[in-house]
C-alpha cells in the first residue's frame, strides 16, 4: 500500500506543467532535426529552423514554447492498493496544480479557458478547470500523464464513423489536407480506432501521448497489422507535400500513432487528433515518496545551426509603407517588419464588429486604417521582456471579419498562421492587400522582435485586447499576395507526390 500525499501530487502537476511549457521532449528534437536535414523546401526548411531555434531559447531560458500554453489534460491511473491522504477530490487537486503552474510569477502561463463556452464565454483566468481521466488499475502507485493542447490543433480533432468495410487509410489520406495548416505542423498524429465515438476519441488523444518511434519502426519493420498502417499513413500523409506550416515540403507528419479497441459488428469509429509543434506532454509516477522528479532534457540536443534571416529577406518598415510597395512581394518571400503594428484577436474583431454595426465610434487612440494586424494573444511578460512569447493564431478564425476589416476600417495587411479561406484570398486581392505568416511554434523567437508593447483597447479582453507592438526585423513569410496567390495552394501542388483521389 501506497500512502500519496495531497502536497505531492499537486506540485507533481504543477512542475510537469511548468517542465513541458518550456521543454521540448528528447524525442521531439530528434525528430524535428532529422526534418530540418532532410528538407529541400527553401520556406518549410526555415520554418522548422525557427522551431527548434525558439525551442533551445525556451529551454534555457525558461519560458513557454508557444504562446498558446493550452489546456490541460491529465490522465491519472491509480494503483488500487494507493491511499490518499487527502480531503480533495482528484480532480480538485489536479486544477490546484493547473492554478499553481498557470499563476507561476517566474513563468505565468497563458490562461485560455472560458467559461460559459454558449454563454459570455469569461476567462476563468487561471486556465482551470483542466480535462482530467481517472482510471484504477492494478498495484500501488499512480501512473499520472500530463498534457497540454493548443487550441490551434485541438480545433482539428475529427470523428467519422466508417462502414466496417471502408478504408481507414483513405478516410486518413482524404482527411488530413482538409484540416489544412492551423495545427502547426510536423507533429504527430494520433489515430483511434473502435469502441464508440467517445472512447475512440480518448484512444486517439491517449495516443499522442506515446514516444515519437517511427524511424526505429522504419528500421526494425512492421510485426503486425497497426505497424503496417502506421508506416503506410506516415508515408503517405508526407507524400501529400503539405510541409512544414503549410508551407509545402517533406515532413508533414513525424509519426503516426493509432490505438484499436474493440468495437459493434456495425461500426468502425475513427479519431483522428494531430498534435502541433509544440507537443507538450510528459510521464511520471507516485509511490507515496514525495513528489515527482523531472530531469530536464539534454541541452547538447539541438542542432548547432541557429536560425538567422536570409540574405535575401527584404526590410520593410511599416510605418513609411505605401500600399503600391506590397506589389512587389511574391508568396514564400521572407520579409523582416519594423514598426509599429496592432494586435488582435477573434474576441477583439467581434467588439469592432458590434461597435460600427451600432454606427458608434472606435475607442479613442484605436486608428485601423493603413496598419498591420497581427492575430496574437501573448503570454505576459516577466523581467525586462517587452512582452512574452508571442505566436500567431490561427487565420482562418478571422477569416469572417476581413472584409469588415478591409472595407470599413481600412488595414493595410494581416499577420496570422495557415491558410486563408477562398473568399478571404479574393477580398485580398480585390483590396491589394497581404496576409504574411508568421512561425507557429516559434513564439519564443518572434517575442525577440518586439520591442515595446502596450495595450490600446478593450483591456477587459485579457490576452485578446488589442495592443501596440512596436517590432523591429520580425520574421514573416508572404503567403498570400497582392494578386491573390495563396502558397499554402501552390506550396502543397509543388511537393505532392501522391494523388488522393
Amino acid at each position: 500500500m501506497s500512502v500519496i500525499k495531497e502536497k505531492d501530487f499537486v506540485e507533481s502537476i504543477a512542475s510537469a506543467l511548468q517542465y513541458i511549457s518550456y521543454y521540448h521532449s528528447e524525442d521531439f528534437i530528434l525528430a524535428m532535426t532529422r526534418a530540418y536535414e532532410l528538407e529541400k523546401s527553401v520556406p518549410a526548411k526555415d520554418a522548422i529552423l525557427q522551431i527548434l531555434s525558439s525551442s533551445k531559447l525556451s529551454a534555457y531560458g525558461n519560458r513557454p514554447l508557444c504562446q498558446d500554453t493550452g489546456i490541460v489534460t491529465v490522465f491519472v491511473k491509480q494503483g488500487m492498493g494507493v491511499v490518499w491522504e487527502s480531503s480533495s477530490t482528484v480532480e480538485e487537486m489536479v486544477n490546484a496544480g493547473v492554478r499553481r503552474a498557470y499563476l507561476n510569477q517566474d513563468n505565468p502561463l497563458r490562461a485560455s479557458i472560458v467559461n460559459n463556452p454558449l454563454g459570455d464565454r469569461l476567462n476563468t483566468k487561471d486556465n482551470t478547470p483542466a480535462i482530467t481521466h481517472i482510471s484504477l488499475v492494478k498495484g500501488d502507485k499512480i501512473e499520472v500523464i500530463v498534457a497540454a493542447k493548443g487550441g490551434g490543433s485541438e480545433n482539428k480533432a475529427q470523428l467519422k464513423m466508417l462502414n466496417p468495410s471502408d478504408s481507414l487509410v483513405d478516410y486518413i489520406i482524404d482527411t488530413v489536407p482538409k484540416m489544412g495548416a492551423g495545427w502547426c505542423p510536423p507533429g504527430v498524429l494520433g489515430i483511434g480506432v473502435g469502441g464508440t465515438a467517445d472512447k475512440a476519441m480518448l484512444l486517439a488523444k491517449e495516443s499522442l501521448m506515446d514516444p515519437i518511434d517511427i524511424q526505429l519502426l522504419i528500421k526494425n519493420g512492421a510485426k503486425n497489422l497497426i505497424d503496417e498502417l502506421r508506416l503506410e499513413i506516415y508515408e503517405k500523409v508526407n507524400n501529400l507535400g503539405i510541409g512544414a506550416q503549410g508551407l509545402g515540403g517533406l515532413t508533414t507528419v513525424l509519426d503516426v500513432k493509432i490505438k484499436e479497441y474493440p468495437t459493434h459488428a456495425a461500426s468502425l469509429p475513427v479519431a483522428i487528433i494531430p498534435n502541433c509543434a509544440a507537443n507538450r506532454h510528459i510521464h511520471f509516477s507516485l509511490n507515496g515518496k514525495g513528489p515527482a522528479e523531472l530531469d530536464p532534457p539534454n541541452l547538447d540536443l539541438w542542432p548547432s545551426a541557429t536560425w538567422q534571416p536570409s540574405k535575401e529577406a527584404l526590410r520593410v518598415n511599416v510605418n513609411e509603407l505605401n500600399k503600391a510597395d506590397m506589389g512587389s512581394w511574391v508568396i514564400g518571400q521572407t520579409l523582416l517588419l519594423s514598426g509599429n503594428i496592432l494586435t488582435a484577436r477573434d474576441a477583439a474583431h467581434k467588439k469592432i464588429q458590434d461597435i460600427l454595426t451600432r454606427g458608434e465610434k472606435l475607442p479613442d487612440g484605436l486608428s485601423l486604417k493603413g496598419r498591420f494586424l497581427y492575430y496574437v494573444g501573448p503570454v505576459d511578460a516577466v523581467g525586462n521582456e517587452a512582452v512574452g512569447p508571442a505566436g500567431p493564431t490561427t487565420a482562418t478564425r478571422m477569416d469572417k471579419y476581413t472584409n469588415l476589416m478591409l472595407n470599413e476600417c481600412g488595414i493595410m495587411s494581416m499577420i496570422g498562421k495557415a491558410e486563408r479561406g477562398e473568399d478571404t484570398v479574393r477580398a485580398i486581392k480585390e483590396h491589394e492587400s497581404t496576409y504574411l505568416i508568421a512561425v507557429g511554434g516559434a513564439a519564443f523567437l518572434v517575442s525577440k522582435a518586439i520591442k515595446s508593447a502596450k495595450v490600446i483597447a478593450f483591456p477587459e479582453l485579457g490576452m485578446e485586447a488589442i495592443r501596440e507592438f512596436e517590432v523591429v526585423d520580425m520574421p514573416v513569410t508572404v503567403a498570400v499576395d497582392t494578386k491573390g496567390m495563396s502558397i499554402h495552394e501552390q506550396g502543397a501542388k509543388k511537393w505532392k507526390t501522391i494523388d488522393i483521389h
